[in-house]
Parts: structure tokens; C-alpha cells; sequence
């Protein structure tokens, strides 16, 4: 193909995308945890680019983003999708940062709120339009360390090792998961968020590792191990104090019948011991989110589970206990998340 041939088709492909913008009015945001880019499990990779055509997704903001021996992953997944027809944006990440994103829309900028040697976890800020509606999106991957909500479950949050009992006592809790980075990084997106035009619409999403104290509440505190604690979560509570909504919790108040666990997921092509951290308890969990503010009609309309409807409980393999709705896998499921697809109409 002559030069002027490629210029001509990358033109149309822009206009194209340009025109299909203007037209829509939704977005379907994918949040996915990819597990060291889908390598631990066989034939992972290409099963990242399956699942995000199948399930239609507009954007998708990863976490879990290695860039390999110097390979480029977001290069490497944009070549995968356009091989199976599938055209979408992105920009290379540094291999430290752990985030990555991309989108069938171009990408007007994009940049890390952290230095590549940061311990704060990974928080990656792009901004796209579509049609007149702009969109700030932040992938998010925080730090995993000081897991406290292991405490209840009789883990250590640190070391993962079994303590001699569990610790139910919330002040105890809490003092814990404040040891970990993760609340000063939502401060942090909270603060970059407030120097930005707030005709804007803000997206933040990624596997925060922890849970919410929409999910850990007094219907619950029976349940799922939490042994009667009811735990005001740090990220959850600022981001809800900031107007920033759950877009699953908007749709399915009730943690008891749509506790939404994405972690962790049973996985068929992987041994159970890999995905049973705590294998004496029932440390299933909701930690992987999509928020949403918008001062300009936005509005969550479909929130779906990615991926089996098996979870991991007390070690071994669950059947499906809840009244969640999921989209099943296309064939392999890349990780030992489950994935959120969230449908916005604005």
C-alpha cells in the first residue's frame, strides 16, 4: 500500500470515528484487572481483546499493566483488536505505572498523576470527547499492601499469612487499612479533579483493593465473614463525599442480594490454589469499581459483571449464590477479577 493510500484510510478511519461520536449518546466504560496482562493464565492475552469486543465497550481502563521484557502492552493489545477488526486509541504507559486506557475515541491527552518510582499505586488521567460531551477518565490501580479487610476474615492484611484469630473490632480495622497508600491517592484524584472544568464529565475506575462501606453495612455484617463488623471504608466514603457515585451500587442498592464480588474469581484454566488467598474464610469482595460526576446529565443505565458466575469461597470453587447479573466469558476468562461493564447515557 502506497503512503498516500495509508494517509487516505487513516483520515477516513478518524472521520469515521468523529461522525459515530457525534451520534452517540451512550458510552459503555469496561473496568478490567487483566492479571499481569493475562499471562498466568493460558491463551490470556488474546482473550483480553476477545472479551472487549464482545461486550462492545467504548473505553476500557486496565489495571494490572506489566509492559513485559520492554514490550509495549497497550501497542501490543491495540495490534490484537485491529487484527480482529477492531480499531481503538491508546497511548503507551511507563512500565511502572500499572494502569492503562483506551478507547474507540481519539485521545485528546493523557498523563500519570505519579512518578514512575511512586508507592501511591497507579492513577493514569485521559481525557476524551465524545460528540460535545468531554470526559475525564482516571484507571486506577492502588496499592494492594495493608488488604484489612483480610482482618475480620482471621488474615493478615500484610503478610496474607492465618492469624491466631480474626479481628472484628472496626477502630482496629481501620487504623490498619489507613497504613496502605490508598486513601492519600483518592485525595489526590479528588484534589486533581477540582482543578479541572466542571462541565466536564469525571469517570474514575480501577481495582482499588478494597472494599466499600456501601457493601460493608449493617445487613451485611453477618455475612461473607465480615463477623458483625459494619466499616466506614476510607475511598468509598471520600468519593461519596465528593459526589462521586457507584455506578453499580446506584443500580443494585442491596448488598445482600447483588453483593457484586470482583475478587475473587473462580477461574477454570487455573488451579484453585492460585486464586484462594485466603482459604479458610469467605474473603469474597467488591473491589473493583466504576464512579462517575457529572454536573451535566449522566446517568448509569446498565452495570453488568464480566465474567464467571463462580467465585472462590473457604478455597474452593462457588456456585453462583446471589442475584447478580453477569456477562459470561467468550471462552477463556483472562484473570482472577471479575470485570465491570457500566452503560452511561448522557
Amino acid at each position: 500500500m502506497k503512503l498516500r493510500e495509508i494517509i487516505l484510510l487513516l483520515v477516513i478511519t478518524l472521520l469515521g470515528h468523529m461522525l459515530f461520536a457525534q451520534a452517540k449518546n451512550e458510552v459503555k466504560v469496561l473496568q478490567i484487572n487483566i492479571w499481569q496482562e493475562g499471562t498466568v493464565v493460558p491463551n490470556g492475552f488474546p482473550a483480553i481483546a476477545d472479551e472487549i469486543i464482545a461486550k462492545h465497550a467504548d473505553v476500557v481502563l486496565f489495571s494490572e499493566v506489566r509492559n513485559y521484557k520492554g514490550t509495549d502492552f497497550i501497542q501490543r493489545i491495540l495490534t490484537e483488536l485491529k487484527a480482529k477488526g477492531a480499531i481503538y486509541f491508546g497511548q503507551s504507559s511507563d512500565a511502572k505505572l500499572d494502569v492503562g486506557f483506551i478507547s474507540k475515541y481519539p485521545i485528546e491527552s493523557q498523563h500519570a498523576l505519579y512518578e514512575k518510582d511512586s508507592t501511591m499505586g497507579g492513577v493514569l488521567k485521559s481525557k476524551i470527547k465524545i460528540g460535545k460531551r468531554s470526559f475525564v477518565c482516571y484507571s486506577l490501580h492502588l496499592d494492594y499492601t495493608n488488604y484489612a479487610c483480610y482482618l475480620p476474615r482471621g488474615y493478615d492484611g500484610v503478610t496474607w499469612k492465618k492469624l491466631d484469630r480474626p479481628v472484628s473490632d472496626v477502630g482496629t480495622i481501620i487504623e490498619a487499612n489507613r497504613k496502605s497508600k490508598r486513601d492519600e491517592a483518592i485525595q489526590d484524584i479528588l484534589r486533581d479533579v477540582e482543578k479541572e472544568d466542571q462541565s466536564q464529565s469525571f469517570i474514575i475506575a480501577g481495582d482499588f483493593n478494597e472494599p466499600s462501606h456501601l457493601d460493608w453495612t449493617l445487613a451485611t455484617k453477618d455475612l461473607f465473614d465480615h463477623r458483625g463488623a459494619v466499616v466506614p471504608w476510607d475511598c468509598s466514603v471520600l468519593l461519596e463525599k465528593a459526589g462521586f457515585i457507584d455506578s453499580f451500587r446506584q443500580l443494585y442498592p442491596n448488598p445482600v442480594s447483588h453483593p457484586g464480588f470482583t475478587y475473587p474469581a473462580f477461574n477454570k484454566d487455573v488451579s484453585i490454589e492460585k486464586l484462594a488467598w485466603a482459604p479458610t474464610a469467605d474473603d469474597r469482595d467488591r473491589i473493583d469499581y466504576v464512579y462517575y460526576r457529572s454536573k451535566k446529565p449522566l446517568k448509569p443505565v446498565k452495570a453488568n459483571i464480566v465474567g464467571p458466575v463462580e467465585t472462590v469461597k473457604y478455597g474452593q470453587k462457588q456456585e453462583k449464590d446471589s442475584e447478580d447479573n453477569f456477562l459470561l466469558p467468550e471462552g477463556v476468562w483472562p484473570t482472577d477479577h471479575k470485570a465491570m461493564l457500566v452503560m452511561f447515557k448522557f
